[in-house]
Parts: C-alpha cells; structure tokens; sequence
C-alpha cells in the first residue's frame, strides 16, 4: 500500500494542464487518462470501450497483428465498477482504470494461460499471480492476455500462430513478450506486464518504439508464472513513456513471500521510482558505450548494421548534449565474447523448474517439459531449444561451470564500471532493425532463420542486473530502433533518470501509421 497514498498526488500534478485540454485516446499516459477521469470528460467504461475497440478492429482485422490472445469478457464490467467506486470514494489506486495486457504466460484466474501453445490453449489457472494481483488492487483493468512465442522464445506459437510488428506487419516484433510489445505500441492498453529471460521485455520494446524494464532479478514477484531460467527470470512493464513504466514499476516491485528471491529487494524500492524523473538526468552522468556487438553473428559491415548504427550515433550525440559523459568506446573484456555460449550453455535449471511449476497445478493437461515435448505439438523451431533441456538438471557438473562463469562476467562489468566511474553502460538493445518474417515460419526447424539478429540483450539476464530499453529513432525504412542503459543491481532509479531525460530531450515515440485513429475514438 506504500505507493497508494502518494502516487496519485503526483499523478494530480502531472494532469494539470492535460485537464484543461481535450482527451486524446491514441498515445494517452496514465496522468492523462486519470485527469481526464477525474474532470468527468470520459468515464472509465467509454474509456476501456474504445480500448476494446482498437483490438477488435487491428489486431485480427486490418493488419491483423496477432497480439491477443485472449480478450477480458469482464472489462467492461470492471471499468462500471470502477467509475461507481470513483464517484463514492476518488480513484481506486495509482492505476485506477488504466487497461493493461498482461502475458500469457502469467496466471490469471478469469482468462486462460496458454504460454503461447496449444496444449494449454483451455487452460484456466485456480490462482492470480502474484503480480496480477498487485494490478488489480491499484485499480488497473486486465484487458487481456498476449500471445508470446512459445514457452518464452522467439514470435511464433502454436495457440496463435505468428505475431507482426505493429510499424511493418511483415516484419518481426522480437520475442518472447511480443504480444505485450505490439499492444502498447499500436495504443491496444496503456501498459503491458512482459517477461525477460534472455531479453523478451527489451526486444519487443525496443522493435514497438517503445519503453521498457529489465528490473534486476529479485526486484518484482515471479510466483505465477512459468518459469524458463529461474536464475534469469523476470518480469517487468513495458509502456510507450518512461514515466509510465515507473509507475507501473512502482506497483508490482517488491517483496513476496511465495517467491523468496525477493526479500533481497528488501530496503531498495523507493516510496516512488517517479522521484528520479529529471529533465537534467543526464548532465553530469558518465556512460560507458559498447560499440562492439555483443552478438557473435552479427556483420558491423552490412547495410542493416550501418543503419541502426546511424540512428544510435545521433541518440549519442543527444545525450552529449544534454551533458553526459560519456565514455567511447568502452573497453571490452574478452569475457563478453563468450555471452552466447554461457547463455545457451545454461541447460540446467528449465526441466526441473517446469515440472514443479506444473506440479502445483492439479488442472494443468499436462505435467511436465518430458510430456510436452513427447506432444509432438510444439513448433519446431521451439522444440529444438527445448529438448536440449530434457534430462539435465541442476546438479550436473555442468551447472557449476555455468554458476563460475556467471560470477567472473559479473565481477569483470562491475569492475569496468568502478575503472570507469560509470553510472550505466549503453549500446543499442539489438544491433539490427526488425527482420523479416520468413515464408512458412511455423515449420522452419533452425531456430536461428526466426531469431532476431544483432542481438546485445543477454548481457543483463545474465548479470542478473536491470537494464531500460528507450526508443533511439528509426531507420531511413521507418523501423523503430531501441537504446539500452544498463545498471547495477537496483539501480532502476538511475536509469528512469537517464531514460527520462533522453526521451524528453528527444521525443522519438509516435505510433504506428497501421493502427490510426477510429471513428469516434476520442
């Protein structure tokens, strides 16, 4: 409850002026949308109406996007009982009426969760997680669940077939929440809960234009959801304004007894993550720039590279100006060559997390990663990640390289930041604009022809650390390009500070011409 006596003070603040100018739907921040609530210009029910409009008409008509899963058939129930609470008592909470989408790989007891395969496609959660919980008690409205490639990697599912970027459908929206990152940037929700384990917050958020978290790992509750890597593991919000992803963090961080890891958060969430959000966040803050691709495919000599290359030296010189130092290039240890391997060398922990995950589900159809796998029904290119995992666990002898290995890559971006005196290291989130989705995607076997190229997420998961993804800008073809801030752990603060002042100074968020404006929207 720390944040539900403060936030909407500031929230107050913020929708000042907006209350005196006409509410616009597309593009609309909390702030906006709880002042325009409050002034009695739209009630929370034509609110979540029009909301429920723009996914009827884009995401399976129009350029049929495939973010949605599943649609809540009790919003508008919920936003009625939302607009009886506000005339009785004022807003519910810091969220009050703000829709929200929510991955489906994360429990809700009123909507399926299908982890983005047919084999769960009926499957109903007895329990919210943790995090849902934490929604709806601030007031927010779960307005659905998105597809996400299945069980956590990649764009393609057999619940759901292929997701498309909402800037270019042929194209692809990076994976695994890209269900969450196409709805917040075609204005299907105001924010979107997603998960990361290799980068599945950052990839669709950086591919949709738009903000988003990495928290350090034991920052936010993952009791709920079906984990991939525990060690790994973690969920965060993506949102198209910095300010907006800070409120939501401020909602669902903090500590949960059902998931232990995050008593070590204890003592480091602030009253409000907004307290950081300067205009001048950037002066004086020394920033570490990768400029080798941490990607070990990636060409520095193609035309692609060149071009996302282009838009992240202009972010650069921005954030110059506005009075960072900044550190360019950052020496590189020869450690961050190995980050693919020690990422995919981790084999160890998904058969037995999976398992006991399904263990607590007595409804769940099937039980274990050894019987979905045996399913046949899988997609390919999913199945061949997956069954690498079968029959390893923990104690293997290969886990203990993994733990090492992990720790030396740690201590070594640590110590380069203290050498440094760096208050975050930057690089672009993937090194390549969004790719094009290939002919016959569900059937391709070879992971790599459906992955996204140049990609530099997997340092953050595996230092456990948090990392913001910020739109940089777009390439000549109109393709979004994201700029990652990476911090030590629970730094979060400092890098909505840096996030901040680089959006406010550069404003490169606007939405996708396929999702325009409908009739009557406001």
């Amino acid at each position: 409850m720390r944040v539900f006596g403060f936030v909407p003070v500031l929230l107050l603040a913020a929708g000042t002026l907006a209350a005196q100018e006409p509410f616009r739907l597309q593009e609309a921040t909390i702030g906006q949308i709880q002042a325009a609530l409050q002034s009695k210009r739209v009630t929370c029910r034509d609110l979540i109406g029009h909301y429920l409009k723009r996914i009827e008409a884009y995401d399976q008509a129009g350029p049929k996007l495939n973010a949605v899963q599943t649609v809540n058939k009790e919003a508008l129930s919920e936003a009625e009982r939302l607009d009886a609470a506000a005339r009785s008592a004022g807003l519910v909470g810091p969220l009050h009426c703000i829709p929200v989408l929510v991955k489906d790989q994360v429990e809700t007891s009123d909507m399926p969760t299908s982890y983005g395969s047919i084999l769960f496609k009926g499957f109903t959660p007895m329990r919210d997680a943790t995090v849902v919980k934490k929604l709806r008690t601030a007031g927010a409205i779960i307005i659905g669940k998105t597809n996400m490639g299945e069980f956590a990697a990649g764009y393609l599912g057999s619940a759901f077939g292929i997701a498309h970027n909402a800037y270019n459908p042929s194209r692809s929206p990076s994976g695994s929440s890209s269900g969450s990152g196409i709805g917040v940037a075609a204005n299907f929700a105001v924010l979107a809960l997603a998960e990361d384990t290799g980068g599945s917050v950052r990839g669709p958020a950086a591919f949709g234009n738009e903000v988003g978290l990495r928290p350090s790992l034991p920052l936010v509750s993952r009791f709920g959801m079906m984990p991939a890597t525990p060690t790994q593991d973690t969920l965060g919000p993506i949102a198209r304004t910095v300010r907006d992803a800070a409120l939501m963090l401020d909602v669902i961080a903090g500590y949960d007894p059902n998931d232990p890891v995050t008593a070590y958060a204890d003592g480091h969430v602030p009253s409000t993550y907004t307290e950081f959000l300067k205009r001048d966040g950037l002066k004086g803050a020394r920033l570490g720039i990768l400029r080798d691709p941490l990607d070990r495919k990636a060409d520095p000599a193609s035309d692609d590279y060149k071009k996302v290359r282009a838009v992240v030296d202009v972010a650069l010189h921005a954030m110059r100006a506005e009075g960072a130092v900044l550190v360019d290039p950052l020496p590189v240890p020869g450690i961050f060559k190995q980050l693919d391997k020690l990422f995919e060398d981790n084999v160890y922990e998904t058969e037995q997390a999976i398992d006991s995950y399904l263990a607590a589900h007595t409804n769940a159809p099937l039980k274990s990663l050894h019987e979905i796998m045996l399913s046949g029904k899988v997609i390919p290119s999913r199945s061949n990640r997956l069954m690498a995992n079968i029959g390893k666990s923990t104690s293997d002898a290969g886990y203990l390289s993994v733990i090492q290995r992990r720790e030396e890559l740690r201590q070594a971006v640590l110590k380069l930041m203290a050498d440094n005196h760096l208050d975050a290291i930057v690089y672009a989130t993937l090194d390549y604009p969004p790719r094009v989705i290939p002919a016959d995607p569900l059937t391709i076997r070879d992971t790599a022809a459906v992955t996204d190229l140049g990609n530099n997420r997997r340092l953050a998961p595996l230092l456990a650390f948090p990392a913001l993804t910020v739109p940089a800008g777009f390439t000549p073809e109109g393709l979004p390009v994201g700029i990652e801030f990476l911090g030590r752990q629970f730094s979060e603060g400092t890098l909505f500070k840096l996030g901040y002042a680089f959006e406010q100074s550069t404003h490169h968020r606007r939405p996708p011409t396929t999702t325009p404006r409908l009739p009557g929207e406001p």
